[in-house]
């Protein structure tokens, strides 16, 4: 059997054996919900939720082999080649509390990555179950992002239509002013958001070429959200 098809085999949904755990791949632009939504999957389905800086810092922090390379990288200011992240990436889904199934948040960031997870899984006999993609339109995450307010005082945070503070403008909590942060305002949003879009396209079509992207509509409530998340994985709760 070839390498390619014997990939395809460890990500195709219907040759699990066991649904009790699930090995998901989670995608939504800024503002679209996706970290409420990771917790909600890790608290209902009992899922280790790996977000891609939380790895370098643990990695980095406790001294580990690919930890170690990435450091150095880091700490003269350049970027960490891929071989490095994917590296950290099969250093940390080989760990014990994997095993049970996992959320990956923030990788694979580039088709080569994907290809890269794609050989590593392979290596790892792991199956990926689903491609998760929160999706909201440009207009909408705009506006949740560029209305957002903070307090300069505590940091409290607001937003001028779906948490607005009591008086306009003051923290309900310590009376302080509010401020729009600088990579709050709408050209650095747009920026933010249009960067996503391009390193994402590629990324969905692969996924939904394999069979695994589930597309969900994340301009509903938030349960609605999940229990939309829920219905497509189809697995009850």
């Amino acid at each position: 059997m070839s390498q390619s098809v014997t990939i395809e085999h460890l990500i195709s949904t219907s040759k699990r054996r066991d649904t009790s755990y699930m090995n998901i791949i989670l995608f939504g632009a800024p503002g679209a919900g996706k970290g409420t939504q990771a917790v909600e999957l890790v608290k209902n389905y009992h899922l280790t939720h790996i977000s891609t800086g939380e790895m370098f810092r643990n990695a980095i922090a406790n001294q580990t082999a690919m930890g170690k390379v990435a450091n150095s990288y880091i700490t003269k200011g350049e970027l960490v080649p891929d071989e490095v992240t994917v590296g950290l990436v099969k250093e940390r889904l080989a760990q014990e509390d994997c095993k049970n199934g996992f959320i990956l948040d923030g990788f694979p960031r580039t088709l080569h990555q994907a290809r890269c997870l794609d050989k590593l899984c392979l290596e790892l006999n792991i199956q990926l179950d689903f491609v998760i993609d929160i999706e909201v339109p440009m207009n909408a995450l705009m506006e949740r992002l560029s209305g957002r307010r903070v307090c300069k005082v505590c940091g409290a945070s607001y937003h001028i239509l779906f948490n607005q503070p009591k008086v306009a403008g003051e923290c309900d909590i310590c009376h302080g002013p509010l401020y729009t942060r600088k990579d709050d305002n709408k050209e650095s949003v747009a920026v933010r958001l249009n960067t996503y879009q391009e390193q994402t396209k590629p990324l969905i079509e692969y996924y939904k070429n394999k069979g695994i992207l589930l597309e969900i509509n994340g301009q509903q409530e938030i349960n609605d959200v999940f229990q939309d998340i829920v219905n497509k994985i189809g697995v009850n709760l």
